[in-house]
């Protein structure tokens, strides 16, 4: 990977004032003192690469979670959000323990500023979200960095993007006990509007690659939630290691691909193993691709990671195999691919300039009348002036 750009501190342009919104003061009165946000992200190639020290390439979507905060005088943190069961949680500082729900994550936050050195007081915490939980857009990435970037704020504090994704990565896989690579929190912290993230995760060097005006991206949410906490993933994880072991190294991204016929294992490690490391190239493929607006060779990219997906790794499932053949099928999809960890989530597609909006709606309804699921558009081709403008609010 060559002329890899070095992180640079968040601007001030990560923070802004305080304003009354009906949520906020609905439900605690007034105005918030901060009002951060940061965006979810779609993975386009590079899955379970990334917990291998290996190759990613997510961009941040135009879909947000906003978070808006307030001292109290106490210790008693209140969080709200409509979307989340119960919708109001609350804790006190000092006594931070999972197993409350959602706000496990607010939890995990101050939990590690307190051990970092913060001091402060209760909270009042408002979040709204347009990222669907368990959709495999990086929902709980963007929310952790979102309250990370405020609680830096109240204290007057500016770290740096890279330095909020590394303390995102630790809540997530420290307190809230999920074994998950550093891309998600890298995305949605240090990624920008209208640019893929090309990130190297062993030595966190990245490049910002302008999405091509050529193409057009659409991402469908096929209905089923996933989770990364236990379960598949965490098997699958194991595995991974299990075949890395097996090859001799500590990390699948020092692993080649002609080495796996050489070396005796289980054939369900030789699969986890040979899906890493194609995937690794995938990305790199992928990157050469990008660069020089191929659609058709990313697409072809996206179809072999999800076959890779499906078969070595078997982390999809039927509904979305099935979402997934519809979008390959279609005459304006250059190629089709599971996006995030698995076992659910979303699907993301490419199509020509133009062309998205009219094959995402040809697919749901595909979907809907042979699966029986009701999928979303998360991204269609009439939102693409949002995705390459994004927010001011990064």
């Amino acid at each position: 990977m060559n002329n890899l750009a070095l992180p640079k501190a968040a601007g001030p342009g990560a923070v802004t004032p305080g304003r009354a919104d009906s949520s906020f003061a609905r439900t605690f009165g007034g105005a918030p003192e901060v009002t951060v946000s940061a965006p979810g992200r779609v993975n386009l190639i590079g899955e379970h690469t990334d917990y291998h020290q290996g190759f990613v390439l997510p961009l941040p979507l135009p879909l947000r979670t906003t978070v808006r905060v307030r001292r109290r005088a106490d210790s008693l943190v209140r969080a709200y959000s409509a979307a989340m069961q119960p919708a109001l949680a609350e804790y006190r500082l000092g006594d931070e323990a999972t197993g409350l729900g959602w706000i496990d994550y607010l939890q995990g936050v101050t939990a590690l500023l307190t051990r970092t050195g913060q001091s402060f007081s209760g909270l009042e915490i408002a979040i709204e979200s347009a990222l669907p939980p368990g959709g495999g857009v990086s929902s709980s990435a963007a929310l952790t960095v979102a309250v990370l970037r405020a609680l830096h704020a109240l204290n007057d504090l500016r770290p740096s993007d890279v330095a909020i994704a590394a303390l995102a990565h630790q809540v997530e896989t420290d307190f809230i006990g999920a074994p998950v690579g550093i891309m998600d929190p890298m995305a949605c912290s240090v990624g920008r509007p209208g640019e893929a993230l090309f990130l190297d995760t062993r030595s966190r060097a990245f490049e910002r690659l302008p999405w091509p005006p050529g193409i057009d991206l659409m991402v469908i949410n096929s209905g089923i939630a996933h989770a990364h906490a236990g379960g598949e993933y965490v098997t699958r994880r194991r595995e991974s290691f299990m075949a890395a072991e097996r090859l001799g190294v500590r990390w699948l991204r020092d692993a080649g691909e002609a080495s796996l016929p050489r070396v005796s294992m289980p054939e369900v490690l030789r699969r986890r193993a040979r899906h890493v490391i194609t995937e690794n190239q995938r990305v790199l493929d992928a990157v050469t691709a990008l660069r020089r607006a191929d659609a058709r060779r990313l697409g072809a990219l996206f179809n072999a990671s999800h076959a890779s997906m499906r078969d070595d790794y078997e982390a999809s499932v039927p509904a979305i195999d099935a979402l997934v053949e519809i979008g390959q099928a279609d005459p304006d999809v250059y190629g089709a691919r599971l996006t995030g960890g698995g076992f659910g989530g979303c699907v993301v597609m490419l199509t020509a300039a133009g062309r998205a909006l009219d094959a995402a709606q040809r697919i749901v309804a595909t979907y809907r009348t042979t699966v029986g699921l009701t999928g979303s558009i998360l991204m269609p081709a009439n939102q693409r002036a949002t995705i390459m403008a994004g927010s001011a609010d990064q």
